[in-house]
């Protein structure tokens, strides 16, 4: 079903059109608002006259994380805090939090663009939604939420984890869509072959996101539990859940382009690459009034297609993303960048900054495991004391990464020393 056939279905001349008019008065919102960007702007030469239209987006300047920490916590806000009806937060390298704002226009905007991928994923206002992400700080359960509550699904908020009583509201709910990341529905589908319940549920269709995935992951949870499986995308620093989702047709995740102009540049000269092309996905954010973005640079590598596609919808379509340009992992929907575990380990005085991260998915459930090397003057021969510090690090870590950790640790000089950039990932995990 398409739920904003308007907006969804519109004509490549109408697109351009709607999205140079938007442009427009973007730049001058974040010329006169955010300080940040009208020194980044006149350092260019740049006014906001300069922006004709869609076709000038080139001439304006790039924003990344950093800028995004360095302005700590509301310093790219472009609206005063009394407009402000929500905040969200993601971890940082270092601790720092990326915050992001919502003002009530920008919190009605993530439902229409919620509601348009559980329509897409043919969810009515007969179903029962599941959602399985977590609430709180993270975007994904609370974005989900207040989407399908727009379309009008009954809703489950039940969030992360606590697998026996996700299956319990399935079956007695009669659960027919799940909102989660892909390896816990597998973990859940598992969980009801073992227990010989799959007939006992009513599921058709799944929302999946949080995490990179394949295609055969796809295949296998369709299979296992006789679903649709609808990939979704979206960051907290865009928005949230429901920048961009794929239809029946699994050809590609359709941007929500009358609200995200995207790009693809090359990583390298961040020029712009042409459609077809592999490169960085670059958003600007048109309507976002607590948080306006120009040209936020995501780090994840992707093309773009401009065709339309089979289900109707004329919108832009990404396809699988294929990595990123820095060093981000994504773990059971968790961000998690090497320089966390650098920083926590460096914290502690038993340990070195020599280290080594083991990422793999077993049984469809991704693993973090740790190397650790100990400062030579604490390694100890006895399993008591290795033990507690084993404990210690992996507690340490788990608060640092928001993530369980399994721990290992290995003898001073152990692990591989590195002339160049040091290794410090061996991801093992079959993403491509």
């Amino acid at each position: 079903m398409i739920w904003n056939e308007t907006k969804e279905c519109m004509s490549r001349d109408q697109m351009y059109t709607l999205q140079s008019e938007r442009l427009k008065k973007m730049v001058k919102r974040v010329y006169h608002n955010v300080e940040f960007y009208r020194k980044k702007m006149q350092e260019m030469g740049i006014e906001p006259g300069d922006v004709k239209g869609l076709e000038d987006l080139r001439k304006l300047p790039f924003t990344n994380k950093n800028d995004l920490r360095d302005n700590y916590p509301f310093g790219l806000f472009a609206v005063p805090q009394s407009e402000v009806v929500r905040l969200h937060a993601s971890s940082g390298t270092t601790g720092k939090a990326t915050v992001v704002g919502y003002t009530r226009r920008d919190i009605e905007i993530w439902q229409e663009c919620v509601a348009r991928v559980i329509a897409m994923a043919g969810v009515t206002k007969k179903d029962i939604i599941q959602i399985s992400y977590g609430y709180g700080l993270f975007t994904g359960g609370l974005g989900m939420h207040y989407g399908a509550e727009n379309l009008g699904a009954t809703v489950v908020p039940i969030s992360t984890g606590n697998t026996k009583k996700q299956i319990t509201m399935m079956q007695d709910f009669g659960v027919t869509c799940m909102a989660c990341t892909p390896s816990y529905l597998l973990h859940i589908a598992e969980a009801l072959e073992d227990e010989g319940a799959i007939g006992k549920i009513k599921l058709k269709s799944a929302i999946l996101g949080g995490e990179p995935w394949t295609e055969n992951m796809r295949k296998e949870i369709e299979q296992k539990l006789n679903i649709k499986a609808h990939d979704i995308y979206g960051l907290s620093e865009i928005m949230g859940p429901g920048v961009a989702a794929d239809c029946e047709f699994h050809s590609g995740m359709h941007v929500y382009e009358d609200h995200f102009i995207p790009e693809i540049i090359s990583p390298e000269t961040l020029e712009p690459l042409a459609p077809g092309e592999t490169g960085e996905l670059v958003f600007t954010s048109m309507t976002k009034e607590a948080l306006p973005l120009l040209r936020y640079r995501t780090k994840d590598l992707t093309s773009i297609t401009y065709d339309k596609c089979e289900c109707g919808r004329t919108l832009a379509r990404l396809s699988r993303f294929k990595g990123r340009s820095d060093d981000m992992l994504i773990i059971r929907g968790v961000n998690v960048f090497p320089s966390q575990v650098e920083t926590a380990l460096l914290e502690m005085a038993e340990t070195s900054p020599h280290y080594l991260m083991i990422v793999d998915r077993i049984d469809n459930w991704d693993s973090l495991e740790v190397w650790v090397e100990v400062e030579e003057r604490f390694f100890s021969d006895e399993i008591k004391n290795l033990e507690g510090l084993t404990k210690r690090i992996a507690h340490t870590l788990q608060q640092a990464l928001g993530l369980a950790v399994k721990v290992k640790l290995v003898e001073p000089k152990t692990l591989e020393r590195s002339e160049g950039k040091a290794k410090h990932v061996i991801d093992k995990r079959k993403l491509i």
